[in-house]
């Protein structure tokens, strides 16, 4: 980031292409951006280009986008640059980046970076197709390769000898470590020669121990110490452009890949051939510019391949004269995708983290065209229309843009994703005409790291809600759309508001949610009122995107492995006593802050009856949690001076005293019935702690409580820590006794006895005014929150040898932070708005429509098409996830016995069990009287139906077969 935060690019070309990369690269934090585009604004950018607007028509395309961009991120300068790109003008920057240039321009200016070290990309989209290319010189570092963090793993043992042995305290992280690997190591007692030292290559033996070289002449391994592997830089060798346009090096996954692409290549050269000798692009759909671009291309001889040599594989000229004829256009999806992975490039080459592209991607959407056979878009529903969707038209149509403005979308989700999908609404204008229209639901509010990726929030919309911030700023983008939000989300609670009624007006709905719970209750929904599904999802520099489409595709299905290790906490004796992940420690830290700082002060401020007596301070169960909070102070705290003696004699109850009598309990060398050592595995032995104000997580964990305290009680902190310090060191350490107080009380050894005194005690606290609880902020760094998280896991993490992480993972893990940056939210935010395309047009074949994966961070992309829904079968039936039988609305209310007598008619099979949610209303099971009882009553008199409720949803279950089974539900209309 430091890297990132301090380099200057220059960016060429403002239409839709060009913002995307702009606006990534502006909340990414670059130190600053310098636009060029002199040229003025017309209509066809307005369906890609989100920073300008019908007001702008005319003036220079930079110019107009300086204002929105800056208004992004403060941090970064925005400039504008008016004059031609020369050879001066270039020394200034790290990167230039051209978009939407002629390829004589890209050649000029290609060459002067490549003279001067500076990385040189090109951009394009035309249409549904898309060119990315890269050359960062002829010796360029990586740094940093891969987006994984470094793996580090806890040691058990290290063996003396050559080669020395080392084994790793969990045996699931041996599967993590290749052979090959370097690494080096830290905190090892005893053969503290290992530590630090210089990178070690390894090698893993089938037992899942490691080699790490010659450990003869170290000294006898002790205890503890982390195994850490060490990223190791590597050279990428670039082509200048002149070579690269003969000889492609192009990124794709497959040989099919490969040939599209290089068919691509040829396209792009010969559009731009056509751009020179007419002075213009073909016109959209005309079939006479689309032959000459055929010829063109056909006239440049064969393919050729990363040495210039010619391939056999033959030209697809179909595929040629497809891009040729949808070429004129400019769509807001297309911008996206490309945008992201050209903002991703720039800071590859800013920061060297993560391997650049090597060298040409190309990237199209083709098949969101009509299937072959069905009417093609003609010249004259694709002419320009001097209006705003004049860049999509060109592409699909006047009639399709008709379409797609009386739709009307559920969007569930306004975060990082969910903006960009709003923005792509707002251009492509989904919604935007009289019937049609944008419903938002999200409970959140607009915290302050979302600022970073979610580009329709301002600083001044911290604390408000996402919702309504969402809906102002799309509307602002699009003022025809009509966008209504909802403060909240989608579950049980909330189906009476979106229920029968709201679906039944809604086309479609696009999904941008953070857990695979909330994925899963979404998708039944859809599945329910069979309205097809978008949704993508984000971790760091992966994205997916998928498609569902009712009686054509799959249903959505979570991973399940994925949604049962969803939020699932650990044991809670393994996290308080015997720690043995990183997480584990940060999560025991997070439950102190709780318990110390909100918890303890909500039980005084609204349980004040606890305290009427020491036999009502039993009954509360909140002993053991005031006694802690009162710690080794007998009166409620008054200064600073209290509440640093407070935090100090916690620091020794937690890391010092508290380790000591555990060891007591179970001795270093406890033996277990079975013989082996009650300290052995992932129960790793702890070691008590000696306070030293000069270690400075010492330091920051007593600065951190005591401030946490004095805001609890209302009382003035300080942040001087050499103050602190001075201060520390001429203190003596608690007094034993009240340690052992607090100790017994946590253990719930004297809950009697030790009452009367803690009671006596905290009169003082209750007298007072009432206790602030704090309650845990990860976005403040101010506030000594996280600092306290930090220092707490730091320190816990020393008392048992297990790796301690660094501020930020400490912050991820402890905030349930998914890793998210903008580039990864606006591609798959634009792989969704290319299914949209499709699921608008019409009824498409499931070969149409496509999932998507891509890895920003490896160059990996992948497009593959969904699977059919899986067929069921039971006698003569056959059904999938999307069919339901059903009893149609407007007849007289059924009995439950006409009802029964109804499904054996269709269906010709006797149904045994009839359940409505949870409560059985017929089993065959049951008594003649009981059901005589039952088969009497009307449906509706059975069961409990929501207001405004359409449609009762009943389970059946059939003569010998299990409960469980899923046949298809009836739907009863009301």
């Amino acid at each position: 980031m430091r890297r990132i935060q301090g380099a200057k690019v220059l960016l060429s070309g403002l239409q839709g292409l060009g913002a995307e990369v702009a606006k990534n690269l502006v909340l990414m934090g670059v130190g600053s951006l310098t636009l060029h585009d002199p040229h003025p604004t017309c209509w066809s950018d307005l369906a890609a280009q989100f920073l300008l607007s019908e007001q702008d028509l005319g003036r220079s395309r930079a110019e107009a986008s300086q204002k929105l961009l800056a208004e992004l991120n403060g941090a970064v300068q925005v400039c504008v640059y008016t004059g031609d790109i020369t050879e001066d003008l270039l020394l200034d920057f790290q990167v230039v980046v051209l978009t939407a240039s002629r390829l004589e321009e890209q050649l000029r200016v290609g060459t002067l970076c490549r003279k001067h070290r500076v990385c040189f990309l090109v951009a394009d989209t035309r249409g549904l197709v898309g060119q990315l290319f890269c050359d960062f010189g002829k010796s360029f570092t990586v740094h940093d390769p891969t987006e994984a963090e470094p793996l580090t793993a806890a040691i058990q043992h290290i063996s003396q000898g050559s080669p020395g042995i080392l084994t790793l305290r969990e045996e699931a992280d041996a599967h993590h470590f290749h052979t090959g690997d370097w690494v080096t190591f830290s905190g090892i007692e005893g053969m503290v020669e290992l530590n630090g030292c210089d990178p070690r290559p390894l090698h893993v033996r089938e037992d899942g121990t490691l080699e790490i070289g010659d450990t003869t002449a170290f000294s006898r391994y002790l205890r503890g110490g982390a195994v850490t592997e060490v990223k190791r830089a590597q050279t990428v060798s670039h082509e200048p452009l002149d070579a690269a346009l003969l000889q492609p090096r192009v990124v794709a996954q497959s040989p099919q890949e490969v040939h599209r692409a290089r068919c691509l290549h040829q396209s792009f050269r010969a559009l731009h051939e056509f751009q020179q000798l007419h002075g213009r692009p073909p016109k959209p759909w005309d079939p006479v510019d689309a032959e000459m671009v055929v010829d063109l291309a056909q006239a440049m001889g064969p393919l050729k391949g990363t040495e210039g040599e010619p391939l056999e594989e033959q030209l697809d000229e179909a595929l040629v004269r497809t891009v040729a004829l949808s070429s004129a256009g400019g769509l807001s999806p297309m911008a996206a995708v490309l945008g992201a992975v050209a903002a991703q490039e720039v800071l590859k080459a800013i920061s060297g983290k993560f391997m650049p592209l090597d060298q040409w991607l190309y990237f199209d959407a083709l098949d969101c065209l009509p299937e072959d056979g069905d009417p093609i878009p003609n010249p004259e529903d694709c002419a320009p229309r001097r209006c705003r969707y004049d860049g999509q038209t060109a592409v699909f149509g006047a009639h399709f843009q008709e379409k797609l403005s009386h739709q009307h979308y559920l969007l569930v989700g306004a975060g990082a994703v969910g903006c960009e999908l709003l923005k792509g609404f707002a251009l492509m204008g989904l919604g935007a005409g009289g019937s049609g229209g944008v419903t938002i639901a999200d409970m959140d509010h607009v915290e302050l790291s979302n600022l970073s990726r979610q580009f329709l929030f301002r600083s001044q919309d911290v604390h408000r809600q996402k919702a309504e911030v969402a809906a102002e700023a799309t509307h602002r983008l699009n003022a025809d759309l009509q966008v209504t939000p909802f403060n909240l989300q989608l579950d049980p609670t909330t189906e009476d508001i979106f229920g029968d009624d709201f679906f039944s007006g809604v086309d479609g709905v696009a999904a941008a949610l953070d857990t695979f719970e909330a994925r899963d209750y979404v998708a039944a929904r859809c599945t329910h009122f069979l309205k097809p599904l978008l949704e993508a999802g984000t971790m760091g520099t992966q994205g997916s995107a998928g498609v569902f489409i009712p009686h054509v595709t799959e249903n959505y299905k979570a991973p399940s492995s994925d949604v049962a290790s969803e939020d699932a906490p650990d044991p809670v004796c393994t996290v308080r006593y015997i720690p043995a992940t990183t997480k584990h420690t940060v999560q025991w830290a997070k439950g102190e802050f709780d318990d110390l700082f909100c918890e303890s002060a909500k039980t005084i401020n609204s349980h004040p009856q606890a305290l009427s007596s020491p036999e009502d301070l039993v009954k509360s169960q909140k002993q053991a949690l005031l006694q802690t909070m009162r710690g080794v102070l007998t009166e409620r705290p008054q200064t600073w001076r209290d509440c640093m003696l407070w935090a100090l004699g916690h620091w020794q109850l937690r890391f010092h005293y508290g380790i000591t009598q555990l060891l007591r309990t179970y001795p270093p060398d406890k033996v277990q019935e079975d013989g082996t050592p009650f300290w052995s595995g992932p129960r790793q032995c702890p070691q008590p702690l000696e306070f030293d104000a000069s270690q400075d997580m010492h330091l920051l964990y007593v600065l951190a409580a005591a401030n946490l305290y004095a805001q609890m009680h209302g009382l003035p902190g300080s942040q001087d820590r050499t103050a602190l310090r001075g201060l520390l060191n001429l203190l003596p350490l608690p007094d034993p006794q009240n340690l052992d107080r607090i100790f017994a009380s946590e253990l719930e050894l004297d809950l009697p006895s030790g009452c009367k005194q803690l009671h006596e005690d905290l009169k003082t606290w209750s007298k007072g005014p009432p206790l602030e609880p704090l309650t845990f902020e990860k976005d403040n760094d101010s506030n000594f929150h996280v600092d306290f998280v930090v220092a707490a896991a730091s320190l816990r993490a020393q008392n048992y040898g297990i790796p301690v992480a660094g501020h930020a993972e400490n912050k991820r893990i402890v905030g349930r932070i998914i890793p998210a940056i903008v580039t990864t939210t606006a591609a798959v935010a634009g792989l969704v708005g290319l299914e949209l395309y499709k699921v608008v047009g019409g009824p498409r074949p499931r070969h149409a429509f496509r999932h998507s994966y891509l890895h920003l961070a490896e160059n990996y992309f992948s497009r593959w098409v969904p699977k059919a829904p899986d067929i069921q079968k039971f006698h003569h039936l056959t059904w999938t996830c999307w069919d339901r039988l059903e009893v149609p609305a407007g007849q007289p209310e059924r009995t439950l016995e006409s009802l029964l007598a109804h499904i054996q008619e269709l269906q010709r099979l006797r149904v045994t069990m009839l359940l409505h949610g949870s409560a059985l209303l017929y089993s065959a099971g049951w008594s003649e009287e009981k059901q005589a009882w039952h088969l009497s009553r009307r449906v509706t008199d059975l069961v409990k139906k929501a207001p405004g409720q359409r449609v009762l949803v009943l389970e059946l279950g059939y003569e010998g077969e299990e409960y469980d089974t899923n046949f298809p539900r009836l739907h009863y209309k009301l």
